[in-house]
């Protein structure tokens, strides 16, 4: 199946929100988003179904999938941007209608539970979507100046973007070596989650790239030993790791710290692996286009991308 990449974001252009996960506890934090989306000149459109909590979901599975299906279906909007995540796309998967989205592709932006949305998009259709900032989460307040440079430019350029600009933090190299593949992979829990369904994407040559928030060093080693004995570890070309904001031992008990348990990994696999990469549940981060073709060389600790991720 041939990837397709959504058409390019334009100045004056449309945008939908959607909340196809968690609620959020603040309503304003939406209204904010969309005046710093309206400020630089797009237009917006709210969700029917935005703003209802069912428990810890924004509203029912089906409130969530037909806020989404309208979306896609509109033929005036041209990205689709998510207010947070938290959970619930994982419930959405067996009831989206991936015709829908296949004949009508649109820039679909989030990170963290929107990681298991986003794969199954790649898996059942080859619709590139962009692993970047949100409404809530990322656009409320003063939005980081890197994100924001680099989100706008991924989204909107049809050229190829070349080497990217890795600020903020200092990558640091685990494994040296040079790869090509394809960028998959987003939040660690969510791609855990997905092994063994009919929606979790082939992994091989990919550059599979990890993120965490949250979680103690060893429920993050049993989810990293999970993709090594899944093979999914084994099947890609090269490892990315972001940032594992807060994953660090919630008592005095004896631990690994999870810089630990990333070089152990890379020395299991022998793979290249570059880890303290800017992106994850930080407030400076790197847009990455799930489904694009990258190049990573570890050791110089670059990575570049090879082609433009819309059209």
């Amino acid at each position: 199946m041939k990837p397709i990449k959504p058409p390019a974001l334009r100045t004056g252009d449309l945008i939908g929100i959607v909340s196809p996960a968690s609620p959020v506890d603040d309503s304003t934090k939406i209204e904010k988003g969309i005046r710093y989306l309206e400020s630089l000149g797009y237009h917006t459109i709210v969700g029917n179904h935005v703003g209802k909590q069912k428990g810890y979901l924004a509203g029912s599975d089906n409130d969530r999938v037909d806020d989404l299906h309208q979306m896609f279906l509109h033929k005036e909007i041209r990205a689709i941007i998510s207010v947070r995540g938290g959970y619930g796309t994982p419930r959405l998967l067996s009831l989206l209608d991936y015709s829908i989205v296949k004949r009508n592709p649109k820039i679909l932006v989030g990170f963290s539970d929107l990681t298991a949305l986003q794969c199954a998009l790649w898996k059942h259709v080859r619709l590139m979507t962009f692993h970047g900032p949100m409404l809530a989460s990322d656009m409320a307040e003063k939005v980081d100046s890197y994100t924001e440079e680099m989100f706008w430019r991924v989204i909107s350029s049809t050229k190829p973007i070349g080497n990217v600009e890795l600020s903020g933090y200092k990558p640091t190299t685990l494994k040296a070596g040079r790869s090509t593949g394809t960028l998959l992979g987003g939040n660690l829990s969510l791609l855990v989650n997905l092994i063994g369904t009919p929606h979790c994407p082939n992994f091989r040559k990919s550059l599979l790239f990890l993120e965490e928030v949250g979680e103690e060093p060893y429920r993050v080693d049993r989810m990293l030993v999970q993709l090594r004995e899944s093979g999914i570890l084994k099947e890609a070309s090269g490892i990315l790791a972001g940032q594992f904001a807060d994953c660090i031992p919630k008592d005095s008990k004896p631990s690994a710290s999870v810089a630990a348990l990333l070089a152990e990994s890379a020395k299991s696999i022998r793979k290249p692996f570059l880890s303290n990469l800017p992106f994850g549940h930080v407030p400076g981060k790197l847009t990455l286009p799930i489904g694009l073709e990258a190049t990573l060389d570890a050791g110089k600790g670059t990575l570049r991308f090879m082609e433009a991720a819309v059209s």
